[in-house]
């Protein structure tokens, strides 16, 4: 009797009383594990709560990209002032006066209205008696030149993560429209707005329809164009790099602040837009930000586009 009482005895397992050290390990795991638990409802209600971005299929919503200093480092103008020398369709001394605007635009990376209206009347005063057909096929050829390498990869990762959601995306600056459409078709982009040139049976006069496309005008461009294609301006993204165009992000429900001027950086702060720098080196220290991340950045465009459509940032 004694030898099966122990056989059960050695079958059933011995109670312990818990001490304080295994109170504690058995109370912190459990704590851990219900810690655990609520913090992946959490994440689970929030990623429920923040929609993609863009957001896909949406027929409503639309993109609209600013071109200089924002999609393509530099002026546009000036780039194809340079391919118009090479050309020659004026002398050294028109160079020269291009080749400074250009510098001052790249080192203050703001846009100078003088300076603008500069380029602008120069460029008008080049082009004149010159046909249009004939501006638009040395507009290619001056793009594979001098622009395309030129082209920020982080700005061309937004604009594809919009295209590959479906929406449409424009360009929008005082560029001249030629050149914005150049661009815009080989980026694989909708279509661009611009500043027109007038022309006459093919030819250009030498003067402008309207006013450059700069401000308030670019605003009133994006407006019109949403009324047309029956876009919701809410659901809509801008971006750009300068405070003059302030204007056009306010219009939009995503803006976005693309290697901002020191304006435009204060006010998007103040109104939590979002921040987005490309630029590297001595330039991202200038701005504000660690040169490590800018050229992180460039190097990581696709990971943004992404990332834009995992979640909105």
């Amino acid at each position: 009797m004694l030898t099966v009482m122990a056989a059960l005895g050695w079958l059933t397992p011995r109670r312990r009383s818990a001490t304080a050290r295994s109170v504690l390990a058995g109370e912190a795991s459990a704590e851990a594990a219900r810690k655990s638990s609520q913090e992946a409802t959490e994440v689970s209600e929030s990623s429920e709560a923040e929609p993609e971005f863009p957001v896909l299929g949406d027929e409503e919503a639309a993109a609209f990209f600013d071109l200089d200093n924002t999609v393509m480092q530099g002026a546009a103008l000036f780039h194809f002032g340079r391919g118009l020398y090479k050309r020659k369709f004026f002398e050294t001394r028109d160079l020269a006066k291009f080749a400074w605007q250009q510098a001052w635009f790249r080192l203050a990376g703001v846009e100078d209205p003088e300076h603008m209206q500069e380029a602008r009347d120069s460029a008008l005063s080049i082009v004149k008696g010159h046909r249009v057909a004939e501006l638009q096929s040395i507009g290619e050829e001056i793009y594979d030149e001098y622009m395309a390498e030129r082209i920020w990869p982080g700005t061309r990762a937004l604009a594809q993560a919009h295209l590959d959601a479906g929406q449409k995306v424009w360009l929008v600056t005082a560029a001249p429209v030629e050149i914005a459409t150049v661009i815009a078709r080989r980026l694989g982009l909708t279509g661009a707005l611009g500043t027109v040139a007038e022309s006459v049976d093919g030819v250009y006069t030498g003067k402008l329809v309207g006013e450059p496309l700069h401000g308030p005008a670019k605003a009133e461009a994006v407006r019109a164009l949403a009324s047309a294609e029956g876009l919701d301006l809410a659901r809509c993204a801008a971006y750009s790099d300068s405070h003059n165009d302030i204007p056009m992000l306010s219009l939009v429900g995503h803006p976005y602040a693309i290697n901002p001027d020191t304006k435009l950086r204060k006010h998007a702060r103040r109104l939590d837009w979002r921040l987005r720098d490309y630029r590297t080196g001595r330039k991202a220290a200038k701005v504000g930000i660690p040169a490590a991340a800018g050229v992180g950045a460039v190097a990581g465009g696709t990971a943004a586009a992404i990332a834009l459509h995992r979640r909105r940032r």
